[in-house]
Order: C-alpha cells, then sequence, then structure tokens
C-alpha cells in the first residue's frame, strides 16, 4: 500500500475523523458507506448551486437523503458545516 491510502484509512479509522460535506472531495464522499456515485453525484450538483447550511437543508434539497441515510452518514463522522447531526430521542414504547 502506498504511504497516502495508509494515511488515509489511518484517519478514517481514528476517532474524532469528521468530514464535511461542503469540503470533500467526491472521492471522499464515494469512500462513505451508504453514498455510491450517482448519490454523490446528486450531493455534488446541489452543493455546486450553493454550499449546505444544515442537515435539514442537505436533506431537504438532496432526492434520497433522509434521516435514516442522514444518521448512517452521520456515525461515520460527516458533518454539514460543521455541525453534527442532531438525533431525536424517541419515546420508548414500553413507557406508559
Amino acid at each position: 500500500m502506498g504511504k497516502t491510502l495508509v494515511f488515509f484509512i489511518l484517519c478514517i479509522s481514528s476517532t474524532g475523523w469528521a468530514l464535511d460535506i461542503n469540503q470533500a472531495s467526491e472521492a471522499e464522499l464515494d469512500g462513505l458507506r451508504g453514498l455510491g456515485p450517482a448519490f454523490t453525484r446528486r450531493v455534488m450538483a446541489e452543493r455546486d448551486i450553493r454550499p449546505f447550511t444544515d442537515w435539514p437543508d442537505l436533506m431537504r434539497r438532496v432526492s434520497g437523503m433522509g434521516r435514516v441515510t442522514a444518521g448512517k452518514l452521520a456515525d461515520q463522522g460527516l458533518t454539514v458545516s460543521g455541525q453534527t447531526l442532531v438525533k431525536e430521542n424517541k419515546p420508548s414504547k414500553l413507557a406508559p
């Protein structure tokens, strides 16, 4: 493996690694689980119009970007304008 690839793998696997959707390259976005080339192209096209301001803006503007996908991407370290995704607390079904 080349030194660059090893460094990239170490960065991804380290805790605290974050990737901002407004700064990420196409290759970096493609490297996230859940984003394929077509999805990445939709993200990049919308980002070219104007940067995403927050998670709701991203989910509103990119077809297929719902809460579940956003949550999976956030779990991998993706941020929007430096913001992490605020996950909703759902009440327990066992609660009276």
